[in-house]
């Protein structure tokens, strides 16, 4: 199989990135969007693409002590601003993975799974929804935002083979339940 691997985009443009979101967050809580999937405490949360941690770590504070945020991301540096945000905040339920793809989670260990102004980037959408449904438990839910993609085309892409169908929409934000099984080709 011929996998087609992400890099992470260059330290300038993470920086700036970064610098953009810390703007934009002044404006728009992220927490009010993280309102609109329904986290609840004790959950387990996967923030795939956590970027500088902008919705990392209004997720910790939702599910608590008793519950745990994974955040990954294919750029060292949003690993190290999530750690430092973390940190600041005195906020120890959060772990961090740095990754193109694969999260190394146990299978069906996720309660909710975001994926916000991710997917437009990702070169193999089909490999990452499948590991995103394998590590999501029986009744996860996968929250899509869908900045710089039309909502069409979220729709036709999570579900596409079975993994996932839409349980609600607000505008940009999708939340999709998990299928139970992949569709065969």
């Amino acid at each position: 199989m011929n996998e087609r691997k992400d890099k992470p985009m260059p330290d300038i443009g993470f920086r700036m990135m970064s610098f953009f979101f810390r703007i934009r967050d002044r404006f728009r809580d992220p927490g009010k969007q993280l309102e609109k999937v329904g986290i609840k405490e004790g959950q387990t949360l996967l923030d795939f693409g956590c970027g500088s941690g902008s919705y990392v770590i209004p997720a910790a504070r939702m599910v608590g002590e008793n519950g745990r945020v994974d955040a990954l991301d294919i750029h060292p540096l949003a690993i190290s601003a999530v750690e430092k945000k973390a940190n600041k905040e005195g906020l120890t339920n959060i772990a961090t993975i740095l990754s193109d793809r694969d999260t190394g989670l146990p299978d069906e260990s996720i309660d909710v799974v975001l994926l916000y102004d991710v997917i437009r980037s990702i070169k193999d959408k089909r490999a990452l929804l499948k590991e995103l449904h394998r590590v999501m438990k029986e009744n996860g839910l996968l929250s899509i935002l869908a900045e710089h993609i039309k909502v069409e085309d979220v729709l036709e892409i999570a579900e596409k083979d079975g993994l996932f169908s839409l349980r609600d929409q607000h505008g940009k934000l999708l939340n999709f339940e998990r299928g139970q099984h992949e569709q065969t080709e």
